[in-house]
């Protein structure tokens, strides 16, 4: 994963500051928004301090790591996945690094995650209430799988779909 991070321009070191590069529309007011919904863990992994606007990381060394205020992805074919309200686009990096781009919300949100730490299931759900505070504009017309966060666990349905405008 940190070849892929390094890749973006994100970096994290020993230290408890992670430093990662904002995104182009970090300082959008729906990011701000966004930012103050972030949840303190997600899975095993405790939120830790960056060095820029509109991001987020947990774990250490960095397992999840959120930007706020990437460009919006448009009509595309990639595997779309609903959780919690929210539309994702997952999109595999290499056999251990995601990312997931939130779909249909501008500005949107950005998430790269080691899958050998954190399942994209879990990643999705626990940021789903902080991307929902960004307007919803379009949807993916179906999906591939639809997660949702039940009183016993994840709830996961498979399907078919492809985003849409």
């Amino acid at each position: 994963m940190l070849t892929a991070l390094l890749g973006l321009g994100l970096i994290s070191g020993c230290a408890s500051t992670a430093s990662v590069e904002a995104a182009e529309d970090a300082a959008n007011p729906d990011c701000a928004e966004v930012m103050l919904t972030v949840p303190d863990v997600i899975g095993d992994h405790e939120l830790r301090p960056t060095t820029s606007q509109g991001t987020a990381v947990w774990g250490d060394p960095s397992h999840v790591v959120m930007r706020c205020g990437v460009v919006p992805p448009g009509p595309t074919p990639e595997h779309c996945v609903a959780a919690d309200g929210v539309d994702w686009l997952a999109l595999e990096e290499d056999e251990q690094t995601w990312r997931l781009v939130s779909y249909g919300r501008d500005p949107a949100v950005e998430v790269l995650l080691n899958l050998d730490e954190v399942a994209s299931s879990t990643a999705m759900l626990a940021l789903a209430p902080a991307v929902q505070r960004v307007e919803q504009t379009r949807t993916c017309t179906t999906t591939e799988q639809e997660i949702e966060q039940t009183e016993d666990g994840q709830e996961v349905q498979e399907g078919s779909t492809e985003p849409q405008g």
